[in-house]
């Protein structure tokens, strides 16, 4: 009976190998051609590729000469280059080879609790680093720890580390990243060198992204990469996605100002305009009706009360009276939508207080 079971699983087996050789090929293959986001792909590779960050590119670029590097704090909005320029520092000073060995980085996706801390990056710290890079070129005889979105570690865990930063500086760097400084404790923030990464002004952005498009074969008009650099604020990183995912949505033909309108979620100025003249009136139906149609259609109401604010804040239709009143409401209806109250009553009561202020004179 075992003979017998065991003949065909015997026989069978060379196929599936076969099967198994032919399927590891096709995989390989896919590897070759694997499609890699825009973003990963147009990341600095080099400190001389980072954009407008140039008081922190000065600092890195004295390090790589072999000056030594100081710890390091970047903060600034998201999109900015912080990750990046880190990253193609590291790859520089220590080549392709001792990166691995070299660096260890630790995101908010990551555990970084106390433990952590202790365990994990005080191990790391303590390893002494020596030795040249296969190329030959000097390597510095430090390692580098990056702890990004560091304003997100509890303050339990940014106390143990201050203690691992002093002790280990023979040997180690570290490089926090964050949004909000004032989240870091000021024990931390005294021991690091800060550097503010600021928004990325509309030229540097409008050239990077005529870069991309350029080398990706995208038909995209001047008037719609204007309205792209606007739409991002400043966050390189969320134009480029716009970007690829307004080409994938295209397929090859021209990219207009109405796509990108689409692909952001920005509500189209008529729709605006549409619910201001319903303040306008006075009826509080119609008002209802434009607020129901607004959500209905998918539109965030976080985004409105954005567009709103610079629509009432440029414009001359209304007295200062009428915009400070307008703002104030914005303000707070802002906060509530953050602590996740309801957008159809906040919008309700956002439209309720814009036509009592229009409709009083």
């Amino acid at each position: 009976m075992q003979a017998f079971l065991k003949g065909p699983a015997s026989i069978s087996t060379k196929p599936v190998a076969a099967k198994e050789k032919s399927a590891a090929g096709s995989s390989g293959e896919g590897k070759r051609t694997k499609p890699i986001p825009w973003v990963e792909k147009y990341r600095p590779k080099n400190v001389d590729e980072v954009a407008f960050q140039d008081e922190v590119v000065a600092v890195l670029k004295k390090s790589l000469e072999g000056a030594d590097l100081p710890n390091l704090l970047f903060y600034g909005p998201p999109g900015t280059g912080k990750t990046s320029t880190i990253l193609a520092a590291a790859r520089e000073l220590f080549g392709p080879d001792l990166f691995r060995q070299r660096v260890l980085e630790l995101n908010a996706s990551d555990e970084r609790g106390i433990q952590v801390i202790r365990e994990k990056v005080k191990a790391f710290a303590q390893l002494t680093a020596s030795g040249s890079r296969s190329d030959g070129k000097m390597c510095p005889p430090f390692k580098i720890v990056i702890l990004d979105e560091a304003d997100s570690m509890t303050s339990a865990a940014q106390a143990a580390l201050r203690r691992t930063m002093e002790k280990e500086s023979k040997t180690t760097r570290f490089c926090l990243i964050c949004n909000y400084i004032s989240r870091i404790i000021e024990p931390l923030t005294s021991r690091c060198s800060k550097f503010r990464f600021k928004p990325l002004s509309d030229s540097i952005q409008q050239q990077r992204l005529l870069d991309v498009s350029e080398k990706e074969h995208v038909k995209i008009s001047n008037e719609a990469v204007s309205y792209l650099v606007k739409v991002s604020e400043g966050d390189l990183r969320k134009a480029i996605t716009f970007l690829q995912s307004a080409t994938r949505l295209m397929g090859g033909k021209e990219i207009t100002e109405k796509i990108i309108t689409e692909i952001a979620g920005v509500i189209p100025k008529e729709t605006i305009d549409e619910l201001l003249l319903g303040c306008q009136s006075g009826s509080f139906e119609k008002l209802e009706t434009l607020a129901k149609n607004l959500i209905n259609e998918g539109f965030a109401v976080a985004q409105l009360v954005n567009q709103l604010h610079d629509t009432i804040v440029e414009s001359e239709d209304y007295s200062d009276k009428q915009k400070s009143a307008i703002v104030e409401k914005l303000a707070e209806v802002d906060k509530c939508l953050a602590d996740g109250a309801d957008e159809f009553l906040q919008l309700m009561s956002l439209c309720a207080l814009v036509m009592q202020q229009l409709t009083q004179n």
